[in-house]
């Protein structure tokens, strides 16, 4: 019997069942993905604008998630991760089989968006129950790694399907939609929590403001990588869609071995180690993007590049060390979820404002400028690290 046997053995019933939910969870999110851009293209032709617009229903919910978490604190963490899978569902189901008009379209996907959205601070701060004392870094890590590895097996379910089993777009959001079903079942067997005190969630505490700063910089970084990251291998180096396709699954199948890897790091080294490391490394990644053409040829340019978003990508994931940072300096424990959800807000308002920001610095100055900018917030990144204290008792 493998050590892999033994511990899924004796791992709690609740971690069973939440770990079987977010891999059954994250096989859905993988299938809805991988064909919603061809299900765009295929059945509304849409145009450059009406394209980019449907970035708004996906992201506003993310600017929106506290006060809808808010109007919800009835629910425990454990029954609000349900109903948000069950959002997903409705969202995905509506998409797929009752989205004649691009107005509805629109409305069917802020409800799939609005459900994800409210899941991310809940995973983080379930993952962390479940924990060990010491190893919440770990768990966070191991259950990033598995939620991975659904991801890819999504995909590879796509082309599977797709390509040799004649699998239709209505398929492919049916049986997505049938696992969040199974995930909000899952989630809805584990035991109930109490429910956070009502209007917690809508408070900002003056004792967590290095956390909300270190939540302003993460929204900020993020952009990057979403945005001008691809748009450098596109634009300046003309390589087609497919690229970045390679390179997502590259990445994903990496992260399955790095984020265990950073989750015992966080435990071992700390928040504040890999937290300024990140930023160190982040200067290195911006440099590439921006200014690799003018010192490599072009074709060392292009790897360059390549190998910068395959550690972009990677060094997303050290966003699991910000919550394990709210988890050891929350005064009281039922401080983390109300935070974790703020931060949701905060990144995402700093995310558009940089989107925007850096779409006028790149059409005015130059892409190169873009990531300049994107130094400057990774140097900021790595001060407001080295500020980083943990209480006694948590360390």
């Amino acid at each position: 019997m493998t050590a892999l046997t033994l511990r899924i053995q004796h791992a709690s019933r609740e971690l069973k069942l939440f770990a079987l939910a977010s891999f059954v969870m994250g096989v859905a999110y993988s299938l809805f993905d991988s064909t919603f851009n061809n299900f765009l293209n295929e059945r509304f032709a849409l145009s450059g604008f009406e394209r980019s617009f449907l970035e708004a229903p996906r992201e506003l919910p993310g600017f929106l998630v506290v006060f809808v978490t808010a109007g919800m604190w009835f629910l425990c963490s454990r029954r609000l991760g349900a109903v948000s899978l069950l959002l997903s569902c409705v969202g995905c189901i509506l998409i797929g089989f009752a989205a004649p008009s691009y107005l509805l379209l629109v409305i069917w996907l802020f409800i799939y968006s609005l459900g994800q959205h409210v899941f991310m601070p809940v995973s983080s701060t379930i993952g962390m129950e479940l924990a060990a004392e010491g190893k919440t870094g770990r768990r966070l890590g191991q259950l990033n790694a598995l939620r991975n590895l659904a991801t890819i097996l999504g995909s590879f379910l796509v082309f599977l399907g797709f390509r040799y089993l004649g699998l239709t777009f209505q398929m492919t959001f049916a049986l997505a939609a049938a696992g969040f079903v199974i995930a909000a079942v899952l989630m809805f067997r584990m035991k109930k929590e109490e429910a956070q005190p009502a209007g917690v969630y809508l408070r900002l505490h003056r004792e967590y403001r290095l956390y909300y700063l270190l939540a302003v910089l993460y929204g900020s970084r993020k952009q990057l990588f979403i945005t001008f990251a691809p748009w450098v291998l596109v634009t300046v180096f003309q390589q087609p869609t497919e690229l970045l396709a390679q390179l997502l699954m590259i990445g994903g199948i990496i992260s399955i071995l790095f984020q265990p890897l950073l989750g015992w790091m966080i435990d071992k080294l700390g928040e504040r180690f890999v937290l300024a490391g990140e930023a160190v490394l982040l200067v290195g990644v911006c440099f590439g993007y921006g200014f690799g053409p003018n010192f490599l040829s072009e074709q060392a340019a292009f790897w360059a590049a390549c190998v910068c978003y395959l550690l972009d990508y990677s060094l997303m994931s050290v966003n699991m060390a910000r919550s394990t940072y709210m988890k050891k300096v929350a005064v009281q424990p039922q401080d983390v979820q109300p935070a974790l959800t703020t931060a949701v807000t905060i990144d995402h308002i700093f995310s558009i404002t940089i989107a925007l920001v850096g779409g006028v610095i790149w059409n005015r100055f130059g892409y190169q400028y873009v990531f300049i900018m994107g130094m400057v917030i990774a140097a900021v990144n790595f001060f407001a690290a080295l500020r980083i204290r943990l209480p006694q008792k948590a360390v």
